[in-house]
């Protein structure tokens, strides 16, 4: 770009940035967006975007906008990691280096890194447990085997090192927990206690382990597979219960009687129509239903678990709540793990009080394990 381009860029850029200030509306937002990204500001259109989501929630424009900036900004990272790595080759660049491929989600870049830092560090256990990490985020995603097995080798391989990484004990302990191996779960959990007082989390991960009667299980790869078959992991995550949230009263919804007399209270309020509680393949139903193939069931399948990969694929966080409206008005759900409870009302209806009522009665049924109870 030369100097009278890009001198028409700063002005375009100046004439834009006192319009957004004056009249905001999406189109003016990703027109000054553009401008950024053309001179190469990737974290001013990031922070743009940012900006005008607040303003305008709403918009895929200034959607596509983040994300696109924020794609940018990570290459501009990921080409000034590469040159560090290449000056002064380190375990601890390589991590920084493929941590940001991770980030972009390019899993192939990331194996390459962290197989040559492998090569020149054997004995560094960070890049060990990224790699253990990234291969088991693929298999939370598409529950493949050979995905799921390499999580493992890597994750335990890591912890042979010198300075074992008390994560790769974590994430150990919730995937055999997950996958049915109780067994080997209570061994990486043991070794957590070793190290220190357990979190919230583990204790409830340890609570669950000990109703767990002892006795045989099948291997590693047996377990696996069934996983890759069924389509689905055998347990959710272990939740705890949001702060304030009794147990009971979460379930009951102060109505005394369960998931089904929850779930009636919700369909039973003005304004909603349908309501269900879904775990695996077996759901609890109230409203306008009409069998199993209802479109409400089938788009709430969908949506939870389509939010669910999306969130881990851009690696930022999981999906726990959310609300999509249409014509049909709005549908408004909240998931951890397998559990997933779902209405679908008017829009005039606040989503917020929804969205509360559904986390309690979601984190209570995991708490209690009710669900099969109410099913049986």
């Amino acid at each position: 770009m030369n100097l009278i381009q890009r001198l028409k860029i700063w002005k375009e850029l100046r004439r834009l940035e006192q319009r957004a200030q004056e009249v905001p509306s999406p189109s003016t937002f990703i027109d000054l967006g553009q401008v950024y990204i053309n001179l190469d500001m990737h974290e001013r259109a990031l922070s743009l975007a940012e900006d005008g989501l607040a303003l305008f929630p709403q918009s895929q424009e200034l959607r596509k906008l983040r994300r696109f900036a924020k794609k940018n900004q990570v290459a501009s990272a990921i080409d000034t990691a590469r040159a560090e790595v290449g000056r002064t080759p380190s375990p601890e660049a390589y991590h920084k280096l493929a941590s940001l491929h991770l980030e972009l989600g390019d899993f192939e870049a990331v194996q390459g890194v962290c197989e040559e830092c492998i090569r020149r560090f054997p004995n560094d256990p960070s890049v060990r447990l990224l790699l253990g990490r990234a291969w088991l985020t693929n298999f939370y995603r598409d529950l493949r085997a050979r995905e799921g097995a390499a999580a493992v080798e890597h994750l335990e391989r890591s912890l042979e090192t010198e300075n074992p990484p008390v994560d790769a004990h974590r994430l150990l302990a919730e995937l055999f927990w997950r996958l049915g191996a109780d067994t080997r779960s209570k061994a990486h959990l043991k070794a957590l206690e070793n190290q220190g007082p357990l979190d919230a989390e583990l204790t409830a991960l340890k609570a669950q382990l000990q109703k767990r009667p002892s006795g045989g299980e099948a291997d590693l790869e047996q377990l696996l597979h069934r996983a890759e078959t069924q389509g689905r992991l055998p347990r959710s995550a272990v939740q705890v219960p949001a702060a304030g949230v009794t147990p009971q009263g979460a379930i009951q919804g102060g109505s005394g009687g369960g998931l089904r007399d929850a779930l009636a209270n919700l369909a039973g309020r003005d304004g909603v129509r349908k309501a269900t509680y879904i775990r695996g393949s077996k759901a609890l139903v109230k409203g306008d239903i009409k069998g199993g193939r209802d479109s409400f069931l089938r788009a709430t399948r969908v949506i939870a678990r389509s939010s669910q990969r999306a969130a881990r694929r851009m690696d930022i966080g999981n999906f726990n709540k959310g609300v999509v409206r249409g014509d049909f008005g709005q549908i408004c759900l909240c998931s951890f793990g397998e559990a997933l409870a779902a209405v679908e009302c008017d829009d005039r209806i606040d989503s917020t009080e929804i969205l509360s009522e559904l986390q309690e009665l979601v984190a209570g049924s995991l708490v209690q394990n009710r669900f099969e109870e109410e099913t049986a």
